[in-house]
């Protein structure tokens, strides 16, 4: 299967620097306990941040006749060397406040040593530290490019934190862990190149030569250590170690090592006899040890081991998905010249094909002669008569990895005989350009093929949706293709619980229609998101558009005769319960921001514009089309309707009959108000349609003369800025 460059390079990295990955993350994670059990010791003091320099050294050398060192660790534990009264040396952990010692320094276990040491080199010495920081420089890349793919997934930077639409557990937590611990990753690949730099001597070096003239070193004024200002003004938390002189000659002085400097004080008046400035490659290396180790915090070593952990499940997850893409290579038992029928697919991830073999496998059972191919392949077939594009998209509206230049080799490879094509598209409706790239596939199709079927769209991998276009297709070409539903359907996560708060009857209506409304236990939908129920418990879904009233689900459904969805809803009694999904549909939302709406809906279409205007606050301009067969069919909104143009959410209403004189179409409506619609789309407006397809196919057909006679420029104009917004059925 053919892959990006990004996605080729992401696995290439992953599958060349597999086995040192694998154990620096074990060894890794091991580690990131190591400062977790240290800041667990009881030998930090509280309040530590205010506790000065000339405290302790005062308090030191109170108790003390000789103090050699004091030095300050990652852990903000202070240890101290000293010589007692009775001539001892001591070593070890001390109270700054009272100088009081408290406990023996930590040794670090022989265990830890022996996983840092693997850690860093593999026991393999220089070797084997070049190899370590080598694939720590691999991970980085790894990092960025899986960066860039989770960028191209989501539809840009702006969407990058998202919602991921979950098309199995490997990819869904691949990418969702991804995001979380990328920030991590990259901090733990960098310093992990740095330390490695410092340790071949890349990064330049830069000593430190304090220069003092002794000449000029004076013994007075002589004030006590306590009453230095520079150690008065100087924070413990501040200081790495502190060497105290080792006689009282003038021309021996304290040394204090700061995080950021370095500092000679004279030992009789407290003058600063030199200060620089820690190289900014010291700066680096310090900075490096800490964010790579964690040593000192254990917020930051617990998030470290975490991202670690995930490193693993990243190696799991990603040979996991290459595996899955691989056994999901197409086979054909006939050669491209000698069949019927071509199926060309695009897929980024692999889960259009399972469809596309059954499409195949059941041509071949029914006789026929037929050839799979990626799009990327697409070919001349010489005695091909019907192509079927089964596609997904990808990104923001882009074609998928393998389908990424057929656009272009469709213009260049030429057909000899006539051909009819078919488009399927798979996508989701969580994403804005939902099958955008099928759309597009059509277009171009359009210029040189004879269309069979209007290009059908897909949600979710829906098996039932499938199984509408096969039976379509099957009339068009009166063939006997079945499709195994238990090869292709995973039955759904119902994550809604839907309670039944009212529902009018549908046999009293003259459209058999009714009005249901529902209450779920989350707030987070908006109206023209979509309700998606599952009658009998297994794959098979249906989908209806919401209408946000009241805070509350409200659905506008014909009861068809066995009807899988509309009867399971009729039946359905006041109070029930039942389990559902709700599927975010955000390219069609109300715009927050426009001049003017036209709502245009026949039949049902009406439900998520009754959410919208009830929900129009802000009362924006609001014009609402709409095609009816009589005005009965208008009382099961009559009331609805009326409050809106009441309290001015709704603009204007304007009703087409169709089965009443003078008998009408919404479309017709739209031609009289022809110079209005221009001028709406002109000035930033938006209009949005909802309800059949075969109502949008002609209301667009009007649109377009209406932009093309009075703007002078075709619908698609406005499409592409997002002034037309369609959910039709």
């Amino acid at each position: 299967m053919t892959i990006s460059i990004w996605r080729y390079s992401h696995l290439a990295l992953a599958v060349s620097s597999f086995m040192f990955i694998l154990l620096a993350s074990i060894t890794g994670i091991i580690l990131a306990f190591q400062p977790i059990s240290e800041q667990f010791e009881p030998y930090k003091i509280s309040d530590f941040n205010s506790v000065t320099v000339a405290e302790t050294i005062s308090n030191l050398q109170d108790k003390y006749p000789e103090v050699i060192a004091v030095q300050v660790d990652a852990n903000q534990f202070v240890s101290a060397s000293v010589i007692t009264n009775n001539g001892e040396s001591l070593n070890g952990y001390i109270n700054p406040r009272t100088a009081t010692f408290i406990g023996d320094k930590i040794e670090v276990s022989k265990f830890f040593q022996w996983i840092t040491n693997f850690h860093r080199s593999l026991f393999l010495k220089s070797i084997g530290r070049f190899f370590v920081g080598f694939c720590s420089f691999l991970l980085f890349l790894i990092a960025v490019s899986g960066t860039v793919l989770i960028l191209k997934r989501q539809g840009g930077l702006k969407s990058f934190f998202s919602k991921i639409v979950k098309e199995n557990f490997n990819q869904y937590w691949h990418v969702a862990l991804g995001r979380l611990s990328l920030i991590p990753i990259i901090i733990i690949t960098v310093t992990g190149v740095y330390l490695s730099a410092i340790k071949f001597d890349i990064l330049p070096k830069s000593a430190i030569n304090h220069q003092i003239d002794f000449d000029s070193l004076l013994e007075t004024p002589k004030l006590n250590t306590a009453d230095f200002s520079v150690f008065k003004n100087t924070k413990l938390s501040e200081v790495k170690t502190i060497e105290f002189p080792f006689s009282q000659d003038v021309e021996d002085y304290f040394i204090v090592s700061l995080k950021n400097k370095e500092i000679i004080v004279n030992q009789f008046s407290g003058a600063v006899l030199s200060e620089i400035n820690y190289p900014l490659v010291t700066i680096f290396s310090n900075l490096s040890l800490f964010l790579h180790t964690g040593k000192g915090s254990v917020l930051w070593s617990v998030i470290l081991a975490i991202a670690t952990v995930n490193i693993l499940f990243f190696i799991y997850s990603g040979f996991a998905m290459t595996l899955k893409r691989r056994k999901s290579k197409l086979k054909n038992k006939y050669k491209k010249d000698a069949c019927k029928y071509v199926i060309l697919v695009g897929s980024e991830n692999g889960s259009t094909l399972p469809f596309a073999n059954q499409l195949k496998e059941q041509l071949l059972k029914a006789g026929e002669t037929v050839y799979i191919a990626e799009l990327n392949k697409y070919n001349a077939y010489s005695k091909a008569e019907h192509i079927i594009v089964m596609t997904a998209t990808y990104g923001e509206g882009e074609a998928p990895a393998n389908a990424n230049v057929f656009l272009q080799r469709l213009k260049t490879i030429k057909q000899v005989q006539g051909i009819n094509y078919s488009v399927v598209g798979f996508g989701s409706l969580a994403y804005p350009d939902f099958c955008k790239f099928a759309i597009d596939v059509d277009n171009a199709l359009a210029l040189q093929f004879k269309q069979e079927l209007p290009v059908f769209t897909i949600n979710d991998k829906s098996v039932e949706s499938f199984q509408e276009w096969i039976s379509l297709w099957n009339k068009n070409r009166n063939l006997p293709i079945t499709i195994s539903q238990q090869k292709l359907a995973a039955k759904p996560k119902l994550n809604h619980t839907i309670t039944v708060v009212d529902k009018t009857i549908a046999e009293t209506q003259l459209d058999r229609t009714f009005l249901i409304t529902l209450k779920t236990n989350t707030n987070k939908f908006n109206s023209g998101d979509l309700l998606a129920i599952y009658p009998e418990n297994n794959y098979r879904e249906r989908l209806y558009s919401i209408g946000k009233v009241n805070n509350n689900i409200q659905l506008s459904v014909k009861l068809h005769e066995n009807g899988l969805g509309s009867g399971f809803l009729n039946t359905i009694t006041k109070e029930a319960i039942f389990k559902a999904r709700i599927i975010k549909n955000k390219s069609f939302h109300f715009p927050k921001k426009a001049s003017k709406v036209i709502l245009i809906a026949n039949g049902t279409g009406i439900a998520p514009f009754l959410g919208m205007i009830d929900e129009n606050k802000n009362k924006a301009e609001t014009h609402l089309y709409y095609g009816v067969r009589k005005r009965e069919s208008l009382n099961l909104y009559n009331q609805s309707i009326k409050e809106n143009l009441n309290n001015k959410q709704l603009t204007k209403l304007n009703i087409a009959f169709s089965q009443e004189e003078p008998k009408q179409y919404v479309q017709d409506l739209l031609k009289q108000d022809a110079l209005f619609i221009a001028e709406t789309l002109k000035n930033n407006g938006v209009i949005m349609l909802c309800g059949s397809t075969a109502m949008q196919n002609d209301v667009l057909a009007i649109l377009n003369t209406i932009t093309t006679q009075n703007l002078q420029l075709p619908l698609s104009t406005f499409k592409e800025n997002n002034q037309i917004k369609t959910d039709c059925y």
